[in-house]
């Protein structure tokens, strides 16, 4: 059975070399660490091993600098980049939204119930819309207006909030702005986007009215990183829907939005709990 007690994180990736997985194992073993969860996978194609353990210090006395300093020396042998985070550890996470409230409503309520271990520290929007959503949960929230002449402008402000608020995660929310590639590369491998994956694809306004004006058959959403290629960063989570004859674009709205939702928070999940490794143009993700 799980334990329900919070667990140490450590991950790790480094090239396919053999012993990569007892160079981890034998130190938890050797150090008295009890392995409640592990997950592990060699990527044949790019040559590269991945780790993520869920670890219960058997030591009242676990001391992280002596873990780090011990095991940094085993590492160094198999060119391995690693981590480790603690069980109290919550990610400050900044929210960037416009008008649609559906993912930030979501978000908020499992940070609230504490589904999802995060802080969420700032929100930031281009519409003063939802202010009143933020301050109902006591979060600072910004109206920073953006028009193609203030773009780069508006985002220096952003990056400041960024780093006045020591963010470790920003969530693109249903924040309908496309971020210029300067802002794509500050926020690389920590900014993570939801948009909708509709069969065939429909870019621009309106796109769940023109997919039901093509009489679309399912409906979804796709949750991934923010990189300079629109909407086609590395993939996290993805969600899908059969729909048919009978729903209207108003439904596919619905749908959609429901997936939308259930899939940006099932990648917020999955990063802040350590389950994601980047791999190039792809991604690593352990299951929890």
């Amino acid at each position: 059975m799980k334990s329900k007690t919070a667990p140490w994180i450590f991950t790790a990736n480094c090239p396919s070399i053999i012993g990569t997985v007892d160079v981890v194992t034998r130190y938890m073993a050797e150090a008295g660490n009890y392995v409640d969860e592990i997950h592990s996978f060699d990527d044949r194609e790019s040559g590269r091993f991945f780790i993520r353990i869920e670890f219960l210090p058997q030591d009242t006395d676990f001391n992280e600098d002596v873990f780090k300093a011990e095991f940094a020396e085993r590492a160094a042998e198999f060119s391995m980049e690693w981590s480790l985070t603690a069980p109290n550890h919550k990610p400050k996470v900044a929210i960037m939204v416009s008008k649609y409230d559906h993912c930030l409503n979501d978000l908020l309520y499992r940070f609230r119930t504490g589904q999802l271990n995060i802080d969420v520290t700032v929100i930031i929007s281009n519409h003063p819309d939802l202010e009143d959503l933020a301050k109902w949960h006591g979060i600072p929230y910004y109206h920073l207006p953006i028009t193609a002449e203030t773009k780069l402008e508006q985002e220096a402000q952003v990056r400041d909030l960024i780093e006045k608020y020591d963010t470790e995660l920003v969530v693109l929310a249903r924040y309908m702005q496309v971020l210029s590639p300067s802002m794509c590369e500050y926020l690389d491998g920590r900014a993570i986007n939801i948009h909708h994956s509709l069969l065939p694809g429909f870019k621009g306004a309106r796109p769940y009215h023109q997919a039901w004006e093509k009489g679309v058959k399912m409906v979804g959403a796709t949750a991934h990183y923010v990189n300079n290629d629109l909407d086609e960063g590395p993939i996290i989570s993805q969600g899908i829907q059969v729909v048919n004859h009978a729903h209207y674009a108003e439904d596919l709205i619905a749908k959609g939005q429901d997936i939308e939702r259930v899939t940006l928070f099932n990648a917020v999940k999955c990063h802040v709990e350590k389950r994601v490794f980047l791999n190039g143009k792809r991604t690593v993700v352990f299951g929890g």
